[in-house]
């Protein structure tokens, strides 16, 4: 009995070289304790008894003390290590345990089993966050579910091997549910979704799990400390327990594997910026500074393109900008060392170069290339985002920010074109103008100053442009035309046509419309503007609308209406000026271009209101059919001409319509002013084109404007009285007309003399008299007008069936021409079928204002 209590020497019993776990229970506490008995060792005195009811507690008490008793009972504490269980763990547990069979069940795409299982786990989740917050590996199980079910999802648009029936039912539900359930837990998916690996390690350190530990001796303890000081001195233990140390030694050697990595598949991104940035903390000379900002830049580029959003978050998008901020500022302190695109690579990765005093070391790179991108990925991330959420403005700050850096990248790049004169310099240079003119065209001129003042207050006092010295240029008309007479002297092609675009689109703005009406004639671009990128394209359009508008401000609505006819009459504004996409519903557009024209759109600041263009559109037509209605309805023998099909589509709408309500948005009041003028309800006409309410859009113009229309109603009211009444009259004085239509007679004079010398009128005026003389040409019998309308209409019929017949004709021509060649017949009939057809489609042109003959501009002109 007594050998249970006192352990002295070996035991007799050889069924006790087996450990085995005991169990105990306390009343006083909730937990249970587990504990796990080391294996058999060399001596006898850690051997366990077999016996559950001894007491092991006083065998712990009284074990013999001895030359090796301490370290005996020391070495057995350090082997052993106790774990706690509690029920939160345990949830956690079960937790990871459904998380697993989620993750098998993906990589077979056992829909059904995810979404039963996925049922599951938010259900373990509940209790789980009754005892604390929610658990990481459940935000990034929720994150990475939702990437699989969109990359499901786009594989299926675009023609993937379609899902059996019950799977393609638990997709359905998946794809409700996570986006339902995700909706709780944006904020933390955004912060994974950023940088993954420190997003998991935080959870590390937050809630660190008590498991089982190995044992560890004395030695391996005091190497895991070691490691992590080593850690915190900007070292990283690798799986094989071996530190990588960052040294300045070592930058080269780092980023040269980083490079070579580039492109490869389940390449780690987000840790190789996170190494970037040690490394950059630690790098002591320039070249090092210089390189790791360029990789350091490019890699946050890269992980951009392989995102889910396509596009940066703005925290992302700011560092990006500030290590370029960090790398002008190392360039302009740095004399010795420029970035340029045709410098050899640096093959020592031992040590760096050394220029001497005066020497200039080239490092490749490109900076105006990395300008370029952090500008449009701001512009795709405004794609993105609401414009009438606090957000759009937030991110539009930004602005401010890039333009600053344009306006510096610049700066320097005419540094380097002054120390090495080449094309590809000024090239570069170029680029860069062209993108800060790009940020500057479409704004007031009160905004761009606010911005000139800003970047020059941010810039050192030591940076100054030879472009555009600071304080020169405080008029903003003055620096857009330095910025496009530099572009125009020493570029071509499209960014050539670019900067002349954007002259004329700023001076259309600023009201001078002769100026760039001139301009834009002169330019020759309405020749060959098809022959340019989609993008100059909507330019070219975004230009042509705005000279229209300057036109009908400066009261020239005939010219605004030949103008904007390009545009509005396609009935296709927003795709044309790239502020939105039109699906049709027999579209034959594919998802990759319907990818690209979403890419295409512009951001909603540089957005020209399209309510506002159609009502310009609409008014201007409406001043210039409703005369010519008159005209052609009183004089049967005049050849009727339409000027604009859509608002003569409207009006034979509206007046179809039985009864009609109080107008209600700006078509309405356009329609119902059109009828009230043709009725010779002049002031009716004005006090509904006054109603507009688009028309406080125009800001100091607004009063301006509506001046201008209500002459512009008053003259054309008077028009189509003179049209409507004058079979009617022999003579009719200015007397009368001038108090019918409340205008002076010298200007009813000026605008009947006008009417006869372009012989709309057959009358004469009689200044003696102040009265208009009508001259009564042979009065048409009703026979005789119904014959000339019967005359009309058959010429009709004949043009659409000639036209009819040379579309039916155009595929046999060639062949039937051949075939008369070979019979050794004359081909004359069937060349004339081909010259017919080639006219046909010759004769057709492209809609939209890509296809355009100048007729517009030439229009104005002529008249």
């Amino acid at each position: 009995m007594s050998s249970r209590f006192f352990h002295g020497g070996d035991s007799d019993s050889e069924s006790s070289s087996s450990s085995e776990e005991e169990l105990y229970t306390d009343h006083g506490e909730e937990s249970e304790e587990s504990e796990e008995e080391s294996e058999e060792g060399e001596e006898s005195e850690e051997d366990s008894s077999e016996d559950e009811g001894e007491g092991l507690g006083a065998k712990r008490f009284l074990k013999p003390s001895g030359p090796g008793g301490d370290d005996s009972d020391e070495s057995e504490d350090e082997d052993r290590e106790r774990v706690v269980k509690s029920a939160k763990d345990k949830r956690l547990e079960e937790v990871e345990g459904t998380i697993k069979l989620i993750e098998n069940a993906t990589k077979i795409n056992d829909w059904a089993v995810i979404s039963s299982e996925f049922d599951k786990l938010n259900r373990q989740v509940v209790k789980v966050l009754q005892q604390g917050v929610t658990p990481k590996i459940y935000i990034k199980a929720i994150a990475d579910l939702e990437d699989l079910i969109n990359e499901t999802n786009d594989k299926q648009k675009t023609g993937a091997k379609k899902m059996n029936p019950i799977i393609a039912k638990g997709f359905n539900a998946m794809k409700q549910k996570i986006r339902k359930n995700n909706k709780d837990y944006v904020t933390e998916v955004e912060k994974y979704r950023q940088n993954k690996d420190e997003y998991m390690e935080s959870d590390e350190e937050e809630h660190p799990e008590v498991e089982q530990k190995i044992r560890k001796n004395k030695e391996q303890r005091l190497d895991a400390l070691e490691a992590a000081i080593d850690e915190e001195g900007f070292a990283t233990v690798g799986r094989g327990g071996k530190a990588l140390v960052y040294t300045p030694e070592s930058i080269l050697k780092h980023l040269r594997s980083i490079i070579e990595s580039r492109g490869k598949k389940n390449t780690d991104r987000t840790e190789q910026i996170r190494i970037m940035e040690r490394l950059l903390e630690v790098a002591n000379t320039p070249y090092q500074r210089i390189r790791v900002l360029l990789t350091l830049i490019s890699t946050r580029f890269d992980v951009t393109a392989s995102s889910v959003q396509h596009y940066m978050s703005q925290e992302s998008w700011r560092g990006a900008e500030r290590e370029l901020s960090t790398l002008l500022q190392t360039l302009e302190d740095e004399s010795g060392y420029i970035v340029t695109e045709n410098a050899d690579e640096w093959e020592d990765d031992e040590k760096g170069p050394n220029p001497t005093p005066g020497e200039i070391f080239k490092v490749p790179g490109s900076i105006v290339s990395l300008v370029e991108r952090l500008d449009d990925e701001l512009t795709r991330s405004l794609q993105q985002t609401d414009p009438h959420t606090a957000e759009y403005i937030e991110r539009l700050s930004d602005e401010q920010l890039l333009y600053t850096d344009i306006v510096r990248t610049a700066i320097y790049l005419e540094t380097i074109n002054k120390l090495e004169q080449s094309t590809n310099q000024q090239e570069n240079l170029n680029r860069a103008a062209i993108r800060r003119l790009e940020h500057i065209y479409f704004k007031p001129v009160q905004v761009v100053k606010i911005l000139e003042e800003k970047t020059w207050a941010a810039l050192p006092p030591s940076l100054d442009s030879a472009l555009t010295p600071r304080g020169k240029y405080t008029e903003v008309a003055s620096l857009v035309q330095t910025l496009c007479s530099h572009l125009f002297e020493h570029s071509e092609g499209i960014i050539r046509a670019r900067a002349m675009l954007c002259e004329i689109y700023f001076l259309a703005l600023q009201d001078d419309y002769y100026k760039a009406r001139d301009l834009a004639l002169m330019s020759h671009l309405t020749e060959n503007i098809s022959s340019f990128d989609v993008s100059t394209q909507i330019l070219f359009n975004r230009t042509l609308v705005q000279i229209g508008l300057c036109a009908f401000r400066a009261g020239l609505c005939y010219e605004a209406q030949g103008v904007l006819q390009e545009i509005c009459g396609s009935g296709r504004q927003k795709e044309l000026l790239a502020q939105g996409v039109i699906m049709q519903r027999y579209s034959t557009v594919t998802p990759e271009q319907e990818r690209l024209e979403r890419q295409r759109q512009l951001p909603f600041h540089m957005h020209i209101n399209l309510e506002l263009l159609e009502c310009v559109y609409l008014t201007c037509s409406m001043l210039l059919e409703i005369p010519l209605l008159a005209q052609t309805g009183s004089s049967p023998d005049v050849r009727k001409r339409v000027i604009s099909k859509t608002f003569r589509r409207m009006l034979e709408y509206t007046e179809r319509q039985v009864f009609q309500g109080p107008p209600e948005n700006t078509r309405d009041h356009v329609m119902q002013a059109a009828k009230a003028l043709a009725q010779g309800d002049w002031k009716r006409c004005q006090e509904l084109i006054g109603k507009i309410a688009i028309w406080d859009l125009l800001g100091n113009d607004k009063d301006k404007v509506k001046e201008m229309l209500v002459e512009q109603i008053q003259e054309e009211g008077l028009r189509t009285y003179l049209f409507t009444y004058a079979p009617y009259y022999d003579t009719l004085s200015l007397t009368t007309l001038s108090g019918l239509f409340e205008m002076d007679a010298k200007k009813i004079a000026a605008v009947v003399s006008k009417m006869i010398s372009h012989e709309e009128l057959a009358a004469a005026l009689d200044q003696v008299n102040d009265a208009i003389v009508f001259r009564k040409g042979v009065e048409l019998s009703r026979l005789q007008s119904q014959v000339i309308a019967l005359s009309e209409k058959s010429m009709g019929i004949l043009e659409t069936n000639e036209k009819v017949l040379e579309t039916r004709t155009a595929g046999m021509a060639n062949a039937f021409q051949r075939d008369q060649g070979q019979r050794g017949g004359r081909g004359g009939r069937g060349g004339r079928g081909g010259q017919g057809s080639a006219r046909g489609q010759g004769g057709q042109r492209r809609g939209g204002g890509q296809g355009f003959t100048g007729g517009a501009l030439g229009a104005a002109i002529k008249s």
